[in-house]
């Protein structure tokens, strides 16, 4: 598992390729419960999902 260290106020942040499916994954069900995720869009919202979580914690 990767990680990436990031400091933020003088603290270190380590954010793996794992945590970063699992918040993912739980940000693709709550749209789904809202009805903004159907099965027809679902490949290519997650994959938006997943790269904006990526890019957000700086693992381009």
């Amino acid at each position: 598992m990767t990680t990436e260290k990031r400091a933020d106020s003088g603290r270190s942040i380590e954010i793996g390729e794992e945590a970063i499916l699992k918040i993912s994954k739980e940000v693709a069900i709550k749209f789904i419960e809202m009805g903004r995720i159907t099965p027809a869009t679902f490949d290519e919202s997650f994959k938006n999902i997943h790269n904006t979580i990526r890019n957000t914690v700086g693992k381009e």
